[in-house]
């Protein structure tokens, strides 16, 4: 995976060979029609463009069931496409019990989200459960990812730059074969 990364960083085509996925990452925000799929739909195409999208599973939720079934924001659906994401085939959902089992890393849009997921950790589950910003090369220094769905179309911008640079920051994690979350009780 690591060689595949520095392959795409370079600039060099990805190998053709398909690789099982070593990591699973679930991008959780409210209702799973703004900011994670927006997460979800980056990230995958990041993947994708550095010849990882199999070694990676992605995928959102939502922490509510508000919009079950229903398309992202046509305002986020249309922000990421003017920058060659399509979020379109993607559906919301709800988190739920056995996602904490399907996936290795859940990353929140914020500390709310944050706080649900940790509340709501069966016992004995695996995955971790994390902020995404943190992640971010040029703007840790961000806590959360604000939700854009009372403002305007800026909102969703700002949304995507911050998307961007966290999931930028996951692929360089991945390639210098760091866990995306530390340990409790760690420092950074």
């Amino acid at each position: 995976m690591i060689e595949r990364l520095r392959q795409w960083l370079s600039g060099e085509p990805p190998p053709a060979a398909a690789v099982p996925p070593r990591l699973r990452i679930l991008m959780v925000c409210t209702g799973n029609i703004c900011r994670s799929p927006t997460a979800e739909g980056v990230l995958r195409h990041k993947l994708e463009q550095a010849g990882l999208g199999a070694a990676v599973q992605v995928g959102s939720a939502g922490t509510h069931g508000y919009h079950t079934a229903e398309p992202p924001d046509p305002r986020a659906v249309r922000a990421a496409a003017a920058r060659g994401y399509d979020l379109s085939r993607l559906r919301a959902r709800p988190l739920g019990p056995d996602d904490y089992h399907r996936f290795d890393v859940l990353l929140a849009m914020d500390n709310t989200h944050l706080a649900w997921l940790h509340k709501r950790q069966p016992p004995a589950t695996p995955a971790q459960a994390g902020l995404l910003m943190p992640l971010a090369l040029r703007q840790a220094h961000v806590a959360e990812v604000p939700d854009p769905y009372y403002g305007g179309p800026a909102g969703f911008e700002h949304v995507l730059d911050l998307v961007e640079d966290a999931c930028d920051g996951i692929l360089e994690r991945l390639a210098r074969e760091q866990p995306l979350l530390d340990a409790p009780g760690t420092p950074r």
